[in-house]
């Protein structure tokens, strides 16, 4: 189905995306404002995918299951996480939830409406509206090196060179034994594997989410012994 023919399915999707949200148990906390803010996210979301949605690379925003398998391996006390392409924050969520500290979470978001929306919903984290493969000239974490990434991006859908960019500038900001964290909806490693000899990294599937529409595979990329710089 061509994105043109999902344009023309708009609320299709606007009321299939609510409902999964709701028997998914994505709904928001019982506090004051919880219920606006909610909504805000998801209007945001479906904003930004009628207006790219080969950009955004789903329809839904990634379910409770995906997020809670992406971040399964990250400790609070190895160190900083960066996160890229935050989007509504549910991967941000669920690395609070396993005990990272807002200070130590860079959230990387090109969209303006998410930026605005993060640094709204997480203060005291560094919210850099910027893109995620021109990282290597941005200071993070006061100047330390993060344990691990945590991707968002619909990476299958970027040419190589672009892939190797975001690949890269990630890299740039780990510590030696960092890894970077994604998921895909293809069955294979959506970094080519061209990218990955050309930089040094090797992939490793970790898990395969069905609790996700559509479901997902999250994978782990590592550096070789050699890194390409």
């Amino acid at each position: 189905m061509t994105y043109r023919v999902r344009q023309h399915l708009d609320p299709l999707y606007a009321l299939f995306g609510i409902f999964w949200q709701r028997v998914s148990q994505c709904r928001p906390e019982r506090e004051p404002g919880a219920t606006s803010r909610w909504l805000t996210e998801q209007w945001n979301f479906y904003r930004a995918w009628r207006a790219n949605p080969r950009g955004i690379g789903a329809v839904l925003p990634s379910s409770p299951a995906l997020a809670a398998a992406i971040t399964r391996e990250i400790r609070p006390e190895d160190g900083p996480v960066l996160e890229l392409g935050s989007g509504t924050g549910v991967f941000t969520r669920a690395l609070l939830a396993r005990g990272v500290a807002q200070e130590d979470l860079a959230l990387i978001e090109m969209d303006e409406a998410f930026a605005r929306q993060l640094a709204e919903r997480f203060p005291r984290a560094q919210v850099c509206q910027a893109d995620a493969g021109k990282l290597m000239a941005v200071p993070l974490f006061g100047g330390r090196q993060a344990a691990s990434a945590v991707c968002g991006l619909p990476l299958l859908n970027f040419p190589v060179r672009q892939q190797a960019h975001i690949m890269r500038s990630t890299f740039s900001h780990l510590q030696p034994g960092g890894a970077c964290y994604l998921f895909t909806y293809g069955w294979r490693c959506p970094i080519s594997p061209r990218a990955l000899s050309r930089l040094g990294l090797r992939a490793r599937r970790t898990r395969v989410v069905y609790l996700n529409v559509p479901p997902a595979q999250v994978w782990k990329i590592t550096r070789r012994r050699r890194w390409i710089d």
